[in-house]
């Protein structure tokens, strides 16, 4: 995969950039993508929810058992889009996160995974507080940095994501499925936890965060919808490792069996 060395956020230069990330677990990207950048990826997202692009069984429910509003889903994931569609890997957006990973965690970053991740209007289902790193296989360099694009204006009340500050220095907390069967996780936190902070973004910023900070977003109640697109990057070595391990995040298997079969 090329890197696209464009991109630089206006506010903070590279070093201040991995300070922040190293300090609060978390980092906000501004402008990560321009306006026709974020129509495209649009246009192309839109495919995939009306089923134009078949998911298959990399499209899962997250909120399943949280009751029906009249969407498709609750919280609609897909997992490898790049995969389902491979065009979309060669747009800017795959090559400008790779460059971002490798100034955060190292130069050996690679992408591990994507997914598109959608609150349809009125929803109003959350995705429980959580680590990634709760539901990732074990391994001797946790290096990761998850960078969660904004397609849509990210508000409080459309399911913006919300983090603590400083939780990736701490432990993995203790980690259940989520209810209803749709293969999230959970751990015991909320939004009064001390260092929990909401990330408002306007469509095509990012915010990167670590794999044992702590996350979460409020369910979609407003009329429009809340699209992200997910890069999730970590050492080409710790990527192989995974998938010794048979963990590929959904590529070959269906991400929920994965998912639950960790939390058991």
């Amino acid at each position: 995969m090329s890197t696209d060395p464009t991109f630089r956020s206006e506010r903070t230069d590279d070093t201040d950039l991995a300070r922040a990330f190293d300090r609060d677990g978390f980092v906000v990207l501004e402008g990560l993508l321009d306006d026709s950048e974020v129509r495209t990826y649009r246009e192309i997202y839109d495919r995939f929810l009306s089923g134009e692009i078949d998911a298959g069984d990399k499209r899962a429910d997250l909120g399943a058992g949280a009751g029906r509003s009249g969407a498709t889903e609750n919280i609609t994931q897909i997992m490898w889009p790049s995969d389902l569609y491979p065009e979309i890997a060669s747009l800017p957006l795959h090559g400008r996160a790779q460059a971002i990973a490798r100034q955060l965690i190292g130069e050996d970053a690679e992408l591990d995974f994507d997914m598109l991740i959608a609150k349809a209007p009125s929803t109003a289902t959350p995705t429980p507080w959580h680590q990634d790193a709760g539901y990732w296989v074990d391994l001797p360099d946790e290096r990761a940095a998850s960078i969660w694009v904004s397609l849509d204006e990210a508000t409080v009340d459309n399911g913006c994501m919300w983090y603590v500050r400083g939780s990736h220095l701490g432990a993995i907390r203790p980690h259940r499925p989520a209810g209803g069967g749709g293969g999230a996780i959970e751990c015991d936190c909320s939004e009064d936890e001390p260092g929990a902070t909401p990330v408002p973004l306007p469509p095509g910023s990012a915010v990167v965060h670590a794999g044992r900070t702590l996350h979460y977003s409020r369910g979609n109640t407003t009329d429009g919808p809340r699209r992200a697109y997910i890069l999730s990057f970590r050492p080409a070595a710790m990527i192989a490792r995974e998938r010794e391990l048979a963990m590929d995040h959904g590529l070959t298997e269906n991400v929920r069996t994965v998912r639950n079969s960790l939390a058991d």
